[in-house]
């Protein structure tokens, strides 16, 4: 007599949670084998053996008036996702970050019976604290990727569990710097400045244009400056087709993240998971956001925190600066680049300063450590053994 194999319910919601799910679920696999996953995800998860009823690029919005412009949607992947849950009984779900959609996901799991595991907390410690009720209710197990995280889930009452940040585990460059120049065909001894304009359509749509602009001003004032856009996986060729007689002379592009990150002398960053990639890799940069005026406004009636990207968050004070909203221009983006070009003493400080979040990180193994909480819960779940069959 033995069990059937288990069977994980995985929503990642977005290209960050897909990162931070793939090697989970590589992880669980190792500690136990024949697990079964079902969700909704992208390629790098599928790639680790999960079954999609809905695909990640379905869910990528961000901002208070972009959820509402593609409420009818949501609504309708979030109704399949019930069914499925219902239909296939997970023995557990597993929720990566993406806050609105599965928290809400996670109340009505609950409701079934299902445990729920939450992996990389909403960001209440920023915004929203009222939510954490709703964590300590419906949450078994809340693994977050900060130190701070979990001190602020004690404050209260509820106990987090610190995994450490998986990035110390993803962020290397497969190539050397100047090699991957030359297979760029780039000028290895001339400065570079990558590009990071984000992972989602509203971000390219928002962000580019004047990431583009910024670049060919800076490139007209110093023709020497070659550039490098970053692109991510779930942007498509035509989406970036569509702005590509704005993109400064001689530009390259590549999908290979951190190579081209590591190959670059200075970035322009998207805030997001970005940064902290940009960081761990030591590379000076300036960071930049823009969306909706209406989503602006409503999040600075409720944030908390004085810095928005996540190296000045984990850094506990201002290391790089922050270009945010009206802020966000090319003069500002080419006032901000140009200081860093023209100062290499306070590129050194930068870089001493990125430096120094690495140990704020955790150690690496991460998500083994986190592999280990699922499989602990898995363990627990009576539900598990109901389900038997013979066989060998």
């Amino acid at each position: 007599m033995s069990t059937q194999p288990r069977k994980i319910l995985i929503i990642t919601g977005e290209e960050s949670g897909e990162m931070r799910a793939a090697p989970l679920l590589r992880a669980i696999k190792h500690y136990a084998p024949g697990t079964r996953f079902i969700g909704i995800a992208g390629d790098r998860c599928r790639n680790e053996g999960v079954e999609t009823f809905a695909d990640i690029r379905e869910l990528a919005v961000m901002g208070f008036v972009e959820v509402i412009k593609h409420y009818p949607r949501l609504k309708k992947i979030f109704e399949l996702t019930l069914q499925k849950a219902r239909d296939e009984k997970p023995d557990l779900a597993i929720l990566v970050d993406y806050p609105g959609f599965n928290l809400r996901l996670a109340i009505k799991l609950k409701k079934m019976g299902i445990k729920v595991v939450y992996y990389v907390s909403p960001q209440v410690w920023a915004w929203k604290a009222s939510r954490v009720k709703i964590i300590k209710k419906v949450v078994d197990r809340m693994m977050v990727l900060f130190p701070f995280e979990k001190d602020f889930y004690s404050k209260h009452h509820y106990n987090a569990d610190f995994v450490g940040h998986p990035l110390l585990d993803e962020v290397h460059a497969g190539t050397e710097a100047s090699a991957f120049r030359t297979q760029l065909g780039l000028d290895t001894k001339r400065t570079v400045i990558g590009l990071l304009p984000g992972s989602r359509h509203n971000e390219i749509v928002r962000l580019l244009p004047m990431i583009y602009a910024a670049a060919n001003i800076l490139k007209e004032n110093n023709p020497k400056l070659q550039f490098i856009l970053l692109q991510a996986k779930t942007i498509s060729d035509e989406l970036l087709g569509k702005y590509a007689r704005l993109a400064p002379e001689g530009l390259k592009i590549t999908r290979e993240y951190y190579n081209g990150i590591n190959a670059s002398d200075f970035c322009i960053v998207a805030s997001g998971t970005a940064t902290l990639e940009t960081g761990i890799l030591n590379k000076p940069m300036v960071v930049i956001y823009k969306t909706a005026w209406l989503t602006s406004a409503l999040v600075r009636l409720v944030i908390k925190i004085k810095n928005v990207s996540l190296v000045n968050i984990v850094a506990g004070k201002k290391i790089v600066e922050e270009l945010i909203q009206e802020n966000a221009t090319p003069a500002r983006i080419i006032k901000e680049i140009q200081s860093l070009l023209d100062s290499p003493a306070k590129t050194q400080t930068m870089r001493n300063e990125l430096a120094a979040i690495r140990t704020k990180l955790g150690n690496p193994g991460a998500s083994q450590r986190a592999a280990k909480v699922v499989v602990e819960e898995l363990s627990k779940t009576p539900a598990l053994f109901k389900r038997s069959t013979s066989g060998s």
